[in-house]
């Protein structure tokens, strides 16, 4: 079923771990990286000379560009956002995009080839920062993740503000935020189809020993993040909108809570350490914070329509609620961004940058004036339950591609494989 051997220390001389990832609007976990192997001392007995060079030849180009560039595009700048980090993204997840049917043909229709090949990656994450497998499920799985972890990395450049043209503050358009939308909707498509159609294949023994980034709870909160900072930018969309609603603006900010309060459930017990690790957690539980500020706002205003006390009364309690959520969510941002890796806000733009001017001023106001009208025993001490509203927002389907053609013919000559021979071979 295959083999994994963990060590805690890189000796390949490519690791770097970014003190400071600089400025973040979407939280990105820490890259995988692989490690160089040579198809030939496992695979040449079995496949022809050209399928193994081409293996070969497209592992070694993501090694290099992930070895070369991921220090540089990890940590993000503004000002270098829409240039040299947006091309070398788009051309590694290419070359990912490129070798994923190609190593593909090692788990067709079973093969035992996939346990030939020992697939080595250093993550940073994990304790045992370098993992070994002999499964090209593994190794499946980790292309899946670091293409997300790609895809994401290209939605936060998009969502870093920038001096506009008039020259006043930093924001970011209305083509970047849409264009990140569908970014993060790719990324929960990659990590979506490695819960559903990968991590299924892996033995449970192997599952067990996954690094931590390759958990199912860390895979599927990465997916529910995006989802909830796809909702996020289109609540911002909708508050920049004079057609929206109020409650389409509570409805999408009751999604966007309950997409961060599932990411959140899904981390809560695994042993993420200090680190790469930790600082997800940490952001995960800032944005529900941030999340439940918003919903309870909108909540509020749409109570306060009402004409009875009590619903008076619920909406100065849900603003409230607001008010305080919006202070913790500040205190939760900056636990995050003084956690290792280092990093810091971006200038506060659309959704935040809207209800950090709104919520005190509105709750003040509100307040003052119901306390005015009824009585304090009429206003509610406790915020009043948010409505539920069905989650709206799915990942962009993503299936795995068909086998490379180049494989065709590898069945029906040198490819195929004697079956004992191989297990004999097995480690």
């Amino acid at each position: 079923m295959g083999c994994l051997v963990s060590t805690p220390k890189d000796s390949g001389g490519n690791r770097r771990r970014p003190g400071n990832i600089g400025e973040v609007s979407v939280y990105v976990p820490g890259l995988r990286i692989p490690k160089p192997l040579d198809f030939s001392e496992s695979l040449s007995d079995n496949l022809s000379k050209s399928l193994v060079e081409r293996l070969s030849a497209l592992r070694t180009r993501i090694v290099v560009m992930a070895s070369q560039e991921a220090p540089s595009i990890t940590r993000t700048k503004r000002r270098s956002a829409t240039q040299h980090g947006d091309s070398t993204l788009s051309d590694l997840l290419q070359a990912l995009e490129d070798y994923l049917p190609a190593i593909l043909g090692l788990v067709k229709d079973g093969s035992l080839l996939q346990h030939k090949v020992q697939f080595v990656w250093v993550n940073q994450e994990d304790d045992a920062e370098e993992t070994s497998m002999f499964s090209a499920w593994y190794e499946v799985l980790s292309v899946l993740h670091l293409m997300a972890a790609l895809s994401l990395l290209q939605a936060n450049l998009l969502l870093l503000p920038r001096i506009s043209a008039d020259g006043y503050q930093p924001k970011v358009s209305e083509e970047s935020r849409r264009s990140s939308i569908d970014i993060l909707l790719k990324a929960a498509g990659y990590l979506d189809c490695a819960i559903r159609n990968v991590l299924p294949q892996l033995p449970a023994e192997l599952r067990r020993d996954l690094p931590v980034d390759l958990a199912e709870g860390v895979l599927r909160a990465l997916c529910l993040q995006a989802l909830g900072q796809g909702v996020d930018i289109q609540l911002g969309l909708a508050i920049d909108s004079a057609k929206a609603t109020l409650a389409v603006k509570r409805r999408l900010s009751c999604e966007m809570v309950k997409y961060w309060q599932q990411a959140q459930d899904n981390i809560t017990n695994l042993p993420l350490a200090n680190g790469w690790g930790g600082k997800h957690r940490l952001f995960v539980k800032w944005k529900y914070i941030e999340a439940k500020a918003a919903a309870y706002y909108y909540h509020g205003l749409i109570l306060d329509e009402g004409n009875t006390e009590k619903s008076h009364g619920m909406a100065v309690a849900a603003l409230q609620a607001a008010d305080e959520y919006l202070k913790e969510s500040k205190k939760a941002s900056e636990v995050f961004n003084i956690a290792p890796p280092l990093s810091r806000n971006p200038p506060l733009w659309g959704t935040m940058k809207y209800l950090s001017e709104k919520i005190p001023k509105d709750t003040s106001s509100k307040v003052r004036i119901n306390r005015d009208l009824y009585s304090y025993e009429k206003i509610m001490e406790t915020a009043p339950t948010l409505p539920d509203f069905a989650l709206a927002l799915k990942p962009e389907e993503f299936q795995l591609p068909l086998v490379d053609a180049s494989w065709n013919n590898e069945n029906l000559n040198e490819g195929q494989l004697n079956s004992d021979k191989l297990k004999d071979d097995r480690i």
